[in-house]
Parts: structure tokens; C-alpha cells; sequence
């Protein structure tokens, strides 16, 4: 009676008697059935893309032509990196190691060249391609310069700041 209430032993009963379902363990025993033969055929034959991967991969190539596609069969080659692997790569490499190998993803536009040399020599605009940039950031404030006061108004004024 307690089977009927109690989950813990993962066995269900509907109504009226009858199991409904089994534990995993259960169903773990039963014998895996063997791939068939035209399958196992076919894998030599025509393998898939992603079985054509792995075994390059287990094979230790760096690259390996796919025999699946009609159109581009056995011309293109692909690489056995995976994302993740291509991604990590990525981030040891320095901006440099990037540009060397082609990646342009992380080097400054000509703008933005124009931009950062303007700003380190002090100038307040710039000029690129016949139009006048500010060197300010976004947010970023003119510096306002007081004009040059003399005799006793700049006294009366450093007085009152202190």
C-alpha cells in the first residue's frame, strides 16, 4: 500500500493495478541493440559531416576535406578547430599577433587613427576627409579658461575663493 503514495521507489500504479513506468535502472539493463549494417555501410560510404570532423580530429589533422556536399565535393577544406577552440585562440593572441594574421576585428579606423593622434598632441579638433572633428570624448567638457585678470580685481577675487 505504501507504493501507491510513496514515489521514492519510482514505481507508479494507475487504478485498477498495472505498473505505468519503471525506474531507469530498469530499462539500463536492458541490451543495447548493435547498429545495423547499412548503417555501418553507410558511415563507411557516406559519411556524415560530423563523422568526417571527428575522425580527422581523432586522426590529428589540422584540416580536412568534406566529400558530403554535391556541388563543392572534396574542394573546400575545413578546420578541425572547434569554436570554443578558435574563441580561446583568439584571446591569448595580442592586437598585433591579430593584425599579422588578417583580423582587422580590434585596429583603429583611419577616423579613429586621425582621432587619437589629434588628441595626444593637445589639438582641440581635427580634420578627416574635408570634415572638422571635435577631440572631446562623448560626455566629455570644454575646458573654459578664465580670462587673465590684473591689478585689484584678481586681488578682490583670490580673496573671496581663498
Amino acid at each position: 500500500m505504501s507504493n501507491l503514495y510513496n514515489n521514492g521507489g519510482r514505481v507508479n500504479f494507475k487504478r485498477g493495478g498495472g505498473k505505468i513506468s519503471t525506474t531507469k535502472k530498469e530499462t539500463a539493463d536492458k541490451p543495447k541493440k548493435k547498429k545495423n549494417i547499412i548503417q555501418r555501410l553507410r558511415a563507411k560510404i557516406l559519411p556524415t559531416f560530423g563523422e568526417q570532423f571527428k575522425k580527422a580530429k581523432d586522426a590529428g589533422k589540422k584540416t580536412f576535406k568534406s566529400t558530403r556536399d554535391d556541388k563543392t565535393k572534396g574542394k573546400l577544406e575545413y578546420s578541425t578547430k572547434t569554436a570554443a577552440e578558435v574563441k580561446a585562440a583568439k584571446k591569448r593572441m595580442s592586437n598585433r599577433e591579430r593584425a599579422s594574421v588578417g583580423d582587422t576585428s580590434k585596429q583603429l579606423s583611419d577616423k579613429g587613427a586621425a582621432f587619437k593622434l589629434a588628441r595626444k598632441s593637445g589639438k582641440k579638433e581635427f580634420t578627416h576627409k574635408g570634415k572638422k572633428y571635435s577631440t572631446l570624448l562623448k560626455g566629455e567638457k570644454p575646458n573654459k579658461k578664465l580670462p587673465e585678470l590684473s591689478g585689484k580685481t584678481s586681488r578682490k577675487i583670490k580673496k573671496f575663493i581663498g
